[in-house]
C-alpha cells in the first residue's frame, strides 16, 4: 500500500486510536482523515477534535457526525422488528452500529479522496471481520488498514512507550493496565476482558456503569406505555417521540429500574468463545414491548415463521453481515410482518425485570368472544374439536398400529 496517500480513521481521540494516527502518518507518510460517530454513546466528543489538531489534522479533515436517530431509525429499530438476540440472549448493540460506521467512513473517503479506511479492531475479535465485511459491500475496491494486524506493539507498555516517544500525550489513567475494556452507543454499554476473562467468577459490581443494582432500584414498579405503528415505537406513555429520544427515554427508565443486565459467555465469529457483560436498559423495555404488541397483532404461523428466521437473521448481524443480500431479503419477509404491528403495550418495571401487563390494538386478532369460559353466543363449535383431533391423530393411530403388530 505504498501508494496510499489519504486514509480515513474511526477515531475515538483515545489512547488507541491516537497512537494509530501517528503511526498512519508515520508508517504510510500520508495523511490523516478523522471520523467520530456519536452514536449516543454519552461522552463529550469535542475532545477528540482537539486531539486530531494536536496530532496535525487541519479542520477540513475532522469529521464529527450526530448519528443518533439514523442509527436507531435505519439500524436499531429494523433489528428490533425481528425481536433479534444473538444466541438466544444478545440484543448485538455493538454488532448493529458497526455496519453504520462502516458506511460513513466509506462515504467520507468518496467525499474526501481517500484511498483507504483504517479501524482500531483487534486481530481477535469480531468488530474487525464487522467493520470490513461492510466497507467491502459498499466499496469492493476500497482498502483497508488495520494497525492491530500490522504492528509489532504487543502489549499496552510498548504502546505507551511508542505514545511517548512521538509525543503523543498519555492521560495518568491510561497509564495502568485497564481492568476491562467497553465500547458504549446509544443501545448499550458492552464489558469485556481482564476482570471478566474467567466465567466462574461473578461480575464485579463497578463493571456495571448504565444500570443501578436491582437490589437498590425502587421498591414501588412503575408502569409505562410503548405506542407502536407499522412495527415501529412511536411515543412513550402517550408522548410522540423520535426513534432516538424514544430509546433514550427508555434508557433513564431502565437505568432506574436495573433492567437490562447481561452476562455472557458468547461465540465469536473468529471461532473463540468470549465473555461479555452488556447493559441494555431501552433496548430491553422495547424488546419487550415490541413482542408484546406482535402477540396481538401477528398471525400464529407469520409469528412462528419469524421465530425460525430470527436467530439466522441475528447471526447475520452478529458476524458483520448486514449489508448481504440474504439479510436484506430476510428484512423484507420481517418488514412485510409488521404492516398491521399497530397498538399500544403497558409494561411494569420493577428490579430488573421489565414485563408486559396489558396490549391492545386496533388491529388485534384477540377475540374474547372465542376463547371465554362463559357462553360464547355460537362464536365456536366445540363439537368440531372431536374431527379436528381424529384427523391429526389419524398417523399416529397408524403408527401406533403398526408398532402393536395391527
Amino acid at each position: 500500500m505504498s501508494d496510499i496517500k489519504r486514509v480515513v480513521l474511526a477515531y475515538s481521540g483515545g489512547l488507541d486510536t491516537s497512537v494509530i494516527l501517528k503511526w498512519l502518518q508515520v508508517t504510510y507518510g500520508c495523511e490523516v482523515v478523522t471520523f467520530t460517530a456519536d452514536l449516543g454513546q454519552g461522552e463529550e466528543l469535542e475532545p477528540a477534535r482537539a486531539k486530531a489538531r494536536l496530532m496535525g489534522v487541519p479542520d477540513e479533515h475532522i469529521h464529527i457526525d450526530d448519528l443518533r436517530e439514523e442509527f436507531v431509525r435505519d439500524f436499531v429499530f429494523p433489528m428490533m422488528r425481528a425481536n433479534a438476540r444473538y444466541e438466544g440472549d444478545y440484543l448485538l448493540g455493538t454488532s448493529i452500529a458497526r455496519p453504520l460506521i462502516s458506511k460513513r467512513l466509506v462515504e467520507i473517503a468518496r467525499a474526501t479522496g481517500a484511498d483507504a479506511i483504517a479501524h482500531g479492531a483487534t486481530g481477535k475479535g469480531n468488530d474487525q471481520v464487522r467493520f470490513e465485511l461492510s466497507a467491502y459491500a459498499l466499496a469492493p475496491d476500497i482498502r483497508v488498514i488495520a494497525p492491530w494486524r500490522e504492528w509489532n506493539l504487543t502489549s499496552r507498555t510498548a504502546l505507551i512507550a511508542w505514545a511517548e516517544q512521538h509525543q503523543i500525550p498519555v492521560p495518568r489513567d491510561k497509564r495502568g493496565e485497564s481492568p476491562f475494556s467497553t465500547d458504549a452507543n446509544l443501545l448499550h454499554t458492552s464489558s469485556e476482558g481482564k476482570v471478566l476473562e474467567d466465567p466462574w467468577e461473578e461480575v464485579p459490581g463497578y463493571v456495571y456503569s448504565r444500570t443501578v443494582d436491582p437490589e437498590d432500584a425502587p421498591d414501588v414498579p412503575e408502569y409505562v406505555t410503548v405506542d407502536f405503528e407499522r412495527g415501529d415505537g412511536v411515543a412513550l406513555n402517550g408522548e410522540a417521540m423520535s426513534p432516538a429520544t424514544l430509546l433514550a427515554a427508555l434508557n433513564e427508565l431502565g437505568r432506574r429500574h436495573g433492567i437490562g443486565r447481561l452476562d455472557l459467555v458468547e461465540n465469536r465469529f473468529v471461532g473463540m468463545k468470549s465473555r461479555g457483560l452488556y447493559e441494555t436498559p431501552g433496548g430491553e423495555i422495547y424488546a419487550r414491548a415490541h413482542r408484546g404488541i406482535e402477540q396481538i397483532t401477528l398471525d400464529r404461523g407469520a409469528a412462528h415463521l419469524k421465530d425460525e428466521l430470527m436467530p439466522r437473521y441475528a447471526e447475520l448481524i452478529y458476524n458483520g453481515l448486514w449489508f448481504s443480500p440474504e439479510r436484506e431479503m430476510l428484512q423484507a419477509a420481517i418488514d412485510h410482518s409488521q404492516a398491521e404491528v399497530t397498538g399500544t403495550v403497558r409494561l411494569k418495571l420493577y428490579k430488573g425485570v421489565a414485563g408486559v401487563v396489558g396490549r391492545r390494538s386496533p388491529r388485534s386478532l384477540y377475540s374474547e368472544r372465542h376463547v371465554t369460559f362463559e357462553d360464547d353466543a355460537g362464536a365456536y363449535d366445540q363439537q368440531d374439536a372431536a374431527g379436528f383431533i381424529k384427523l391429526n391423530a389419524l398417523r399416529l393411530r397408524l403408527l401406533a398400529r403398526r408398532s402393536q403388530g395391527g
